[in-house]
């Protein structure tokens, strides 16, 4: 049976997850999924591609705050919700969202960390960007993710990739919200949607990966691998897939040890 080994969430764009046994599913992603980025002067989203040592930014979600550390840095305490504040407009990729500047403490720490001048910021409680995928349907919306509000991976597929390396890589250079064991390698490729509990995921699109897989999660370094072993057996028009880009149909809670039920199969047994 396919069940849910792992639900991570990224509060902060292109810093480190968070584990969970429970994840809420609303409407553009898991709560406090990508809620919160980091910018430069310019307004425009930074993240691992550039600068691979925002993986060493380590990130807990307490009842009340987001607890940010970092090597020979103080903890960074920012508040989950705060009192309205004006607005500007940044922009990931060519989308142009509403955000709140989390102020100069927040931009000081994560321009030392950094070595470059940038700011955090979080996303308008009343904004959201629709999804801009030829996949999207009306209502799909997303946070700062790249993308699409989640990226599904099966440990099957990353043990197929690690028994052609050298030196295997964890799951985490994926930087997944929901992991899945109990299929073939890469069976998620044939799903056209999936249920995990009482919620109902539409299969947008495979995954096209980038240099952040190459960065180790645990040091910020950037090395090689899997990108260069896998664009060896895993590209389609040029691009290296892993995984697959979900969005959510209805709203609510899954769970570690979820069965997962691919739609077509269930369709099939009926």
């Amino acid at each position: 049976m396919i069940r849910v080994t792992g639900l991570f969430i990224y509060p902060v764009k292109s810093c480190s997850c968070v584990s969970l046994d429970r994840a809420v599913v609303g409407a553009t992603g898991f709560e406090l999924d990508r809620r919160w980025m980091v910018v430069g002067d310019d307004g425009r989203f930074l993240s691992q591609r550039e600068h691979p040592r925002l993986a060493q930014v380590r990130v807990r979600v307490d009842e009340d705050r987001l607890s940010l550390e970092a090597p020979e840095l103080p903890v960074l305490d920012v508040r989950l919700k705060e009192e309205s504040k004006p607005t500007s407009r940044v922009t990931v990729w060519n989308d142009e969202c509403a955000a709140v500047d989390e102020g100069t403490s927040a931009a000081t720490w994560f321009s030392n960390h950094l070595g470059c001048s940038a700011r955090l910021v979080r996303l308008a409680d009343d904004d959201a960007r629709p999804l801009g995928a030829s996949s999207a349907q009306p209502g799909d919306l997303v946070s700062f993710a790249d993308g699409f509000p989640f990226l599904l991976t099966s440990t099957p597929s990353l043990d197929g990739l690690n028994r052609r390396l050298s030196l295997p890589v964890p799951m985490d250079r994926f930087r997944p919200n929901i992991v899945v064991d109990g299929c073939e390698p890469h069976a998620e490729d044939g799903w056209q949607g999936l249920r995990i509990g009482e919620v109902v995921f539409r299969v947008a699109k495979p995954c096209a990966r980038c240099v952040v897989t190459t960065v180790d999660q645990a040091t910020g370094e950037r090395m090689r691998e899997p990108l260069r072993t896998l664009s060896t057996y895993r590209t389609l028009d040029g691009q290296v897939l892993f995984g697959q880009n979900l969005v959510q149909e209805n709203r609510g809670v899954v769970r570690v040890d979820d069965p997962v039920v691919p739609l077509e199969s269930e369709r099939n047994q009926k």
